[in-house]
């Protein structure tokens, strides 16, 4: 738990969206890959629309979605106040308008806990802490080993939508179990979208999105491939291009139809 402001010296501020965006993050502790940028912008999001990212860190997932889409009502809920200080910050940084709260997932305060968002999103820690060595930096390790289940998650990521609206969120390929089992029971329309790093290799990553009171069928997409090639090639970019579009020019992902 990450319970002080980070002081200047413990921060770097790295660019997102290929400059659009930049962001103050913990030079040791919890830092942001590319998960929550292709989170973000899958997000089918428009102007005047609400969001709210649960467990939103030092804000990346939200605030690249507000730099993608200009006009969202942006609420960011996070447990640690050093991260949830940080994401304020970012917000600031970017010229962008947010709430950020902090809170525990499991007790919302008001008026969070009377709303309902257009979208809610979320980039939920991957591991179970029973089954992996702890971080040595507590900041990172609240926010890679869940102290909440994924059923939990869901269930409140529904109750914070409103009828119609979306919950998206991102996660390790073999917490899919989980995560699916909560989606369907508290969401309709259900997509399941898993992230290859390439061609022939088992997903790592998977997108799921439900919709509040949708009643599509369920589905089960084809893998996108996130780079090109067959294998690592050391230190040089190999994004397919839709991927490079989104991480460097802050395209929309949006799900197969």
């Amino acid at each position: 738990m990450q319970a002080q402001t980070f002081s200047d010296d413990r921060l770097s501020c790295d660019a997102f969206l290929g400059g659009r965006l930049r962001l103050f993050q913990p030079r040791q502790g919890y830092r942001s890959g590319i998960d929550p940028v292709l989170l973000a912008a899958s997000v089918p999001a428009r102007a005047g629309e609400s969001v709210l990212d649960l467990g939103c860190g030092a804000g990346a997932a939200l605030l690249c979605l507000g730099s993608r889409v200009a006009g969202l009502q942006l609420w960011g809920a996070e447990l640690q106040p050093g991260y949830a200080a940080l994401a304020d910050r970012n917000a600031a940084l970017n010229g962008l308008e947010a709430q950020i709260v902090t809170a525990d997932l499991n007790a919302l305060p008001a008026p969070l806990s009377q709303m309902q968002f257009t979208h809610v999103i979320a980039n939920p820690p991957f591991f179970d802490p029973a089954r992996r060595t702890s971080a040595s930096d507590p900041g990172r390790e609240t926010g890679l080993a869940e102290g909440s289940p994924l059923a939990d998650w869901v269930a409140i990521a529904a109750r914070r939508t409103a009828p119609g609206g979306t919950v998206t969120m991102i996660q390790s390929a073999e917490r899919l179990p989980d995560l699916a089992a909560g989606m369907i029971a508290h969401l309709g329309s259900v997509q399941l979208w898993p992230l290859a790093p390439r061609a022939g290799r088992d997903p790592r990553l998977i997108l799921v999105r439900g919709r509040k009171a949708g009643r599509g069928v369920f589905r089960l997409h084809a893998p996108l491939i996130l780079h090109e090639g067959d294998q690592h090639l050391g230190d040089v970019e190999s994004y397919v291009p839709l991927i490079r579009t989104v991480l460097r020019d802050g395209a929309d992902l949006p799900f197969p139809r």
